[in-house]
């Protein structure tokens, strides 16, 4: 193998497994320790440059982040059930814990600049669109047809799991940037938005439309069949505030739990969840599954609807099944279901004579995956507007880029070519052997979330369920963090090939052994890398023609081999990677003026 390009800004970025899965690359190491120092609001600022919904994602997010957590790789091999450190847990300590000071943190935004960008939808891409933009000067509106801001964050996310006061919070940081928020004012065309002179234009507005089910009996019991998403909306603003007896939710996703699990608090006797894939397979994060399953709500896995049972009065009764694994049909006696069987995308709005180009198959806008420029070069698109429905942080993440693209397309510069993430590696020594960061792996489990009695957080559809850890208990589950981004850099001009940290390494994941092809290397090491989706950090030819190799995957970054190096061959680095956001960083201006 050749020696490793540690000089490549994504080799020490893909070590960080969370920060690296993270669609908007949270240093999440960075702000785990500043919650274990107990310096909140930093920890706090440091999410929100990069996730600009701390508390709300705390709450919500789909943590793609901790399934790739190195804690559960590394766990010990006793432990009941290795688990990542929880990171989106944490990440509510910070919000929950910040103080008065952090308004004083925020920053101050540049002199307007003359430039107008309208964004359309207040949910959280054209918010991080917003919050990127209005900094840099440009004078920023947000059209949205409801009173408040947060767009699906609001309307879709029942208050049990997000108390409207975070998202008023967290959504009220924005516009107090200078944003002007034109509250009611739903859109109703693209041309005349362009005709209002706005230099470019940001879609934000989601995945509106919830999908139907045409089966048998759905017009003729259609009073008691709704749409999960419109459903949930109404919910939220109090125009419904109860179920009938017996609700039966159809759907896997994130949705249909939330369905289920307000429905019960709305006062059903009995919930059933049924959807068509095998449990495994559902949409559902893993633990919205097991939450509706602690509140007793059953979740029935390979059951193909077939009809809407009714008496001809148009009252509904019942829904008509196949199930997929006894290859019968069960009728479910039920008074009122709920459609979460999938969103799509509607703009009605955008002219076919506006210049945007749509995929004829799937109805999305026709944009470049990079900088989510539309056909029409003014207009960019975001969050599930652009791709489909995802999730908040993949929306947060389309948000920043999109404002990167429309603050280079307003310079003048192309915005397919985006400049790298600026990288540091800060060396961590404090003495011979002493760090500046704590490096003790500690052995502790996963600690859990408390919840509210459930006498109480089922009574009501506004008590929040999880309570949040206290502080204490913050600071223990922040010290399983590893601390992936504190590097092990090795230096070949230093190593006299002692194998003193081949020694002491506790995971037997640095060898010092001849070259040989990658397949063949993994298998050579003194415990074989089995994760080939995590890199070998392999050196260049040593005096003795061996390289080091070391492998990533279960390397515990707790410093001992630089501990014990006695030529300082290895140090610990912190890695730390500043991405690239709307502002003179992400400009050719040094090109420009060289060209003119």
């Amino acid at each position: 193998m050749q020696r490793s390009d540690t000089a490549n800004p994504a080799y020490f970025h893909k070590v960080v497994d969370c920060q690296w899965a993270c669609p908007a690359h949270t240093p999440v190491p960075e702000y785990i320790r500043l919650i274990a120092q107990g310096r909140h609001d930093e920890a706090y600022m440091v999410n929100w440059v990069s996730n600009v919904f701390p508390g709300i994602l705390g709450r919500t997010c789909d943590r793609p982040c901790e399934p790739a957590c190195r804690r559960g790789r590394v766990e010990e091999k006793n432990a009941e059930k290795p688990e990542a450190v929880a990171i989106c847990r944490l990440k509510r300590v910070a919000a929950d814990n910040k103080t008065e000071q952090l308004r004083a943190m925020l920053p101050t935004p540049l002199a307007k600049n003359g430039r107008r960008v309208a964004c359309v939808g207040a949910g959280p891409a054209s918010l991080a669109v917003a919050r990127d933009l209005a900094v840099q000067g440009y004078a920023v509106t947000v059209f949205d047809g409801e009173a408040k801001a947060g767009g699906f964050i609001r309307t879709q996310i029942p208050r049990f799991r997000l108390p409207e006061r975070v998202i008023d919070e967290e959504c009220g940081y924005i516009l107090g940037l200078g944003v002007e928020f034109r509250a009611g004012q739903r859109i109703a065309s693209m041309k005349a938005l362009l005709g209002e002179g706005y230099d470019a234009v940001f879609v934000g507005c989601g995945a509106p439309r919830g999908r139907d089910l045409d089966l048998p009996g759905r017009r003729e019991a259609a009073a008691d069949i709704h749409i999960g998403i419109d459903w949930l909306a109404s919910v939220s603003f109090g125009h419904v505030t109860s179920v009938k007896p017996r609700v039966i939710v159809l759907g896997g996703g994130n949705t249909a739990m939330d369905c289920c699990r307000s429905s019960r608090r709305l006062g059903a006797e009995s919930v059933t969840v049924a959807v068509r894939s095998g449990y495994a397979q559902m949409k559902a994060s893993p633990w919205e599954k097991e939450d509706a399953e602690h509140e007793g709500i059953p979740i029935l896995d390979f059951h193909v609807p077939l009809a809407f049972e009714h008496d001809g009065q148009g009252r509904l009764t019942g829904m008509r099944f196949k199930r997929v694994t006894q290859g019968d049909e069960i009728t479910i006696p039920c008074d009122q279901v709920l459609l979460a069987v999938g969103q799509e995308n509607a703009f009605p709005w955008i002219e076919a004579d506006a210049g945007i180009a749509f995929d004829a198959r799937t109805g999305l806008p026709v944009l470049d995956a990079q900088s989510f420029q539309s056909s029409r070069p003014e207009v960019f698109f975001g969050g599930d507007a652009a791709f489909g429905p995802k999730n908040i942080i993949s929306a947060v993440a389309h948000g920043h880029e999109a404002a990167v693209s429309i603050d280079r397309y307003l310079h003048g510069e192309p915005v397919t070519k985006r400049p790298p993430p600026h990288v540091n590696l800060i060396s961590q020594k404090m003495g011979i052997h002493e760090w500046s960061y704590d490096n003790g792996p500690t052995n502790e489990l996963r600690h859990k979330v408390p919840w509210a009695a459930a006498e109480k957080a089922l009574a009501s559809i506004k008590v929040e369920v999880e309570l949040g850890f206290d502080t204490a208990t913050a600071i223990h589950e922040a010290r399983r963090c590893l601390n992936c981004d504190v590097q092990t850099v090795f230096s070949e001009k230093a190593c006299i090939e002692c194998d003193a940290c081949v020694d002491i390494c506790p995971m037997d994941c640095i060898t010092f052994t001849g070259n040989a092809d990658e397949p063949a290397l993994r298998q050579m090491l003194k415990a074989p890398a089995l994760n080939e989706t995590q890199d070998l950090y392999v050196s260049a030819p040593l005096k003795t023609a061996r390289v080091m190799v070391k492998d990533e995957d279960v390397c515990l970054h707790c410093g001992l081999c630089a501990e014990r190096c006695p030529t300082g061959a290895w140090d610990m680095q912190k890695f730390l990677l500043q991405t690239t956001q709307a502002g003179h960083a992400c400009r050719d201006l040094p090109v420009r003026r060289a060209a003119a």
